[in-house]
């Protein structure tokens, strides 16, 4: 059965009146996707695990509901952002799911960095029960969830990503369709593994300039803008130079994201050495306690040699 929504009016707003919004997840990103849905005047039902994260969201003007079979039966649209696959699956697929309980006509929109294989799974899934259903997980961390220029890469069924367009203009400003359910999840380990590497290349040149006795600060006016500039050379060295731990991405969470990179690589027959070289530091730091620190404590690892 082939559904369809229709066409949105305008960028970020313009959905039907008879539709409404939900959100299930409101933690580092979802927190500021919700808000920019409520600075267009759109009405969103939301769910979190912890209730107290959401507690500004509600006083701005969100309708809390108690699980994803609220948002379910009060939501025509509804976006999720949790942590890990589990969480999707317990989302999705729980006697309290968003599954068992949506709407006919409903589109779901996982933005959740998962696995392609449960993002498929979903779709299949929704489409049995007159259910569209895409993945469209996000780059560019929380600075990106607050500005509204996050990066997204969508998979599913083209009409329906152009449908839903408008509306998660709401949160970016790259959003690129991959191709079919699971591309979007594909997609994003294609990002993660570009990042990984990345990481370990903007911290080892920062401690090459300490230890050469260069001023950190002055070096990063000269590299950021040359051939070796990247989003994370610019965005989170400033946070390392000022002790700024706090995350725009979870080191738990990515080193999730690189698990699944390397399962699906292996599938392919594929070694991503640098990729496997970044998970293992990644995770040493997170046997030292720093799992829910952001991905920028990477530099960390190399006070063992001081």
């Amino acid at each position: 059965m082939e559904v369809r929504l229709r066409p949105f009016n305008n960028k970020c707003g313009g959905i039907p009146l008879e539709k409404t919004i939900g959100f299930i997840g409101t933690g580092v990103m979802g927190k500021s996707m919700v808000q920019h849905l409520l600075n267009n005047s759109h009405s969103v039902y939301i769910y979190n695990r912890s209730k107290d994260k959401a507690l500004d969201l509600i006083e701005n003007g969100a309708v809390w509901c108690e699980s994803p079979k609220d948002v379910a039966q009060q939501a025509d649209i509804i976006f999720t952002i949790v942590g890990y696959p589990y969480d999707v699956e317990e989302v999705y697929f729980g006697s309290d799911g968003l599954l068992p309980h949506g709407k006919f006509n409903s589109v779901f929109i996982d933005m959740t960095t998962s696995t392609p294989t449960l993002a498929k799974k979903i779709y299949e899934e929704g489409k049995k029960k007159g259910i569209q259903a895409l993945d469209a997980p996000v780059s560019g961390g929380d600075i990106g969830a607050k500005n509204g220029t996050l990066t997204i890469m969508v998979g599913g069924d083209e009409q329906t990503f152009t449908d839903i367009l408008p509306i998660i203009s709401c949160f970016g400003q790259n959003i690129v369709y991959q191709g079919t359910a699971g591309s979007g999840q594909h997609t994003k380990m294609c990002n993660q593994i570009a990042i990984a590497t990345n990481m370990i290349g903007v911290c080892e040149a920062l401690v090459y300039a300490k230890k050469a006795g260069l001023d950190p600060e002055t070096v990063l006016k000269s590299i950021s803008a040359g051939a070796a500039g990247s989003w994370s050379l610019s965005n989170y060295v400033p946070r390392i130079l000022s002790g700024d731990y706090s995350p725009g991405f979870f080191i738990k969470h990515f080193i999730k994201d690189m698990k699944i990179a390397l399962e699906e690589a292996e599938k392919m027959n594929l070694p991503l050495p640098g990729l496997a070289l970044a998970k293992q530091m990644y995770e040493e730091l997170a046997e030292q306690g720093e799992e829910n620190n952001g991905t920028q404590a990477l530099i960390k690892y190399w006070d063992q040699f001081e």
